[in-house]
């Protein structure tokens, strides 16, 4: 045999390698749909202050959360995301601090509620979404008002992964991770248990506090609130009809929304910024 022939045989050796590959590389491209779309989008929105910041969207099928982050005009960073496998949305503030008057160098805030699916877009038209004009500053089509929430219920840390797995790295920073009664009792009646849970203040005979605004104390425990406002984000899909019956997607339509906490807290020291509601 010649040193340039190819030994007998070779060529369907060849054929049933590339067949090999193209399988094994379909597969491949089957894996990679499979694990889902993960994207994140940038807008520029107008707060309520006038000022402008970037707000980032971020949308994982895969996790199946959404996920709003932006800075506030005090440089407050706020974080929202939504857990649809878990049926819960998490809300976190990183509160700038006041060295001066003893405080830390930023103070985490965590608040836990209940999701209902039909506030967001469905995370696979948030991951589709695009921009065509990145330096357009964006203002909400709709007003949803505001929440006013009593986070009466403290939610123990290390056990938090039962009610979701995104809180103990989301409020990680957090000392402590505020719910409701009545979320509490929603999830309870779903099997979670109520060991997790414990209502604020301990102590049921003491006196409710104060609100802070009216605390005379650095040291004295009072009722905190705590206002955050999602300036803008995708609430509903747009439906246009064409030449034919069918309607299809042309679009969104965008929302705002304001949420007041309140929450106990075991000094003023703790909530410095409710002396300027």
């Amino acid at each position: 045999m010649s040193l340039l022939e190819f030994p007998r045989g070779f060529g369907m050796y060849a054929r049933q390698s590339l067949s090999a590959l193209l399988k094994i590389l379909v597969l491949i491209f089957t894996l990679f749909l499979a694990v889902g779309i993960c994207s994140d989008l940038k807008v520029l929105v107008r707060l309520s202050d006038g000022q402008i910041t970037e707000e980032t969207l971020e949308a994982d099928s895969e996790r199946d959360v959404i996920t709003v982050e932006f800075k506030q005009g005090d440089g407050t960073l706020i974080t929202v995301l939504a857990d649809f496998k878990r049926h819960v949305k998490i809300f976190r503030a990183l509160v700038l601090g006041e060295p001066e008057r003893g405080q830390t160098q930023y103070q985490a805030l965590c608040f836990i509620t209940h999701l209902d699916s039909r506030e967001f877009i469905p995370i696979e038209s948030m991951a589709r979404l695009r921009q065509k004009n990145a330096h357009v500053v964006r203002s909400a089509d709709e007003s949803r008002g505001m929440e006013q929430l009593s986070m009466d219920v403290a939610i123990n840390l290390t056990q938090a992964w039962h009610l979701s797995a995104h809180i103990r790295n989301v409020c990680g920073e957090a000392q402590q991770a505020y719910a409701s009664q009545a979320d509490v009792t929603h999830w309870s009646s779903r099997g979670l248990e109520r060991s997790m849970f414990e209502v604020q203040p301990q102590r049921p005979d003491v006196p409710a506090p104060p609100a802070c605004s009216a605390a005379t104390g650095l040291w004295q425990p009072c009722l905190c609130t705590y206002h955050l406002r999602l300036e803008w984000y995708p609430c509903l899909l747009k439906y246009c009809r064409g030449r034919g019956s069918s309607p299809y997607k042309c679009g969104i339509k965008s929302c705002s929304k304001s949420f007041r906490f309140s929450f106990y807290t075991p000094h003023r020291q703790l909530c410095l910024w409710d002396e300027e509601e």
